[in-house]
């Protein structure tokens, strides 16, 4: 742990969305937050001072300073006893957030920002980073759930370990309890052996879904008992991942998804189900990469 959680600020309302969110992480973690903006127009040739012709209080960089002095003092509202920093960085906001997550162990960011298109309902900063970022991302929603149980999406693959790990310590943080949600199709679920292996396709009724629910308690096995405080509740439903975890965060206050999932391919640094839930999903969602995932 560094104790440090960083928020990508940009004016936006889902920015400071986003700092609230990230006041609240860092309070809990007994961590500092760092309020990071990406000032992309010296790099676009923009004349980032007053005009000539204009008040000295104008131009680009006052205004970025006075944006992030109201995320600051946002932050200081919200949690007075966190210890707020902030920083403006030249640079494209990916590029500028992907090198501050290295020292962090957290980056929030709000859902969409002041340059997103419209009928987007999540931006490519969050999405982008979130595939790219050296430590967990948390994409925020302007609406939120302050109450209900962490959301975690199981889906048994290795690459999924450090997810489970980080849902847990995240009910443990927030004294919550934690749903683990592991859903399967006919397609996708792997074939158990056979109980006769002079019928090599012979199942009995049933065997998938026992098959999945052993995958979903060895993924668990161990957490509980680094956890003990966390009330976890085992949940295998036959139907499409996306769609079972759109529904149940309804009611979650935070979903926490691996980065890639079993069946992902290679190459691919954000899997399909995270991206369609950063889009969709009704509460805040915790993108978490497994180890040895690289950009």
């Amino acid at each position: 742990m560094s104790g440090l959680v960083v928020v990508g600020v940009d004016g936006s309302g889902s920015s400071l969305a986003a700092v609230e969110a990230a006041a609240r992480e860092a309070r809990l973690r007994g961590a500092g937050l760092r309020v990071v903006h990406a000032f992309v127009w010296p790099a676009m040739h923009v004349p980032p001072g007053p005009s000539p012709l204009g008040p000295p209080e104008g131009g680009l960089r006052n205004m970025v300073e006075r944006l992030v002095a109201e995320a600051v003092r946002f932050a200081r509202t919200v949690e007075p006893e966190v210890d707020v920093s902030h920083v403006v960085v030249a640079g494209e906001p990916l590029t500028v957030l992907e090198a501050q997550s290295r020292a962090a162990e957290l980056v929030v960011v709000g859902s969409r920002g002041l340059g997103g298109f419209v009928g987007l309902l999540v931006g490519s900063t969050a999405v982008h980073l979130a595939a790219h970022a050296r430590c967990p991302v948390l994409v925020v929603r302007q609406q939120r759930h302050h109450d209900g149980p962490i959301l975690l999406g199981v889906d048994a693959s290795a690459a999924g370990e450090r997810a489970v790990d980080f849902a847990f310590a995240e009910a443990t943080l927030r004294n919550a309890p934690l749903v683990a949600l592991h859903a399967w199709t006919t397609w996708n679920a792997p074939l158990p052996a056979p109980q006769d292996a002079s019928a090599p396709y012979a199942n009995p009724p049933g065997a998938l879904a026992a098959e999945e629910e052993r995958l979903l308690a060895e993924a668990l096995a161990g957490h509980r008992e680094r956890y003990p405080g966390v009330d976890v509740e085992r949940r295998v439903v036959h139907g499409r991942t996306r769609e079972a975890l759109i529904e149940a965060s309804r009611s979650a206050q935070l979903m926490v998804v691996g980065a890639r999932g079993r069946g992902g391919f290679a190459g691919l640094l954000l899997g399909s189900v995270s991206q369609v839930l950063l889009h969709h999903a009704h509460c805040p969602v915790a993108v978490v990469r497994g180890a040895g995932e690289r950009t």
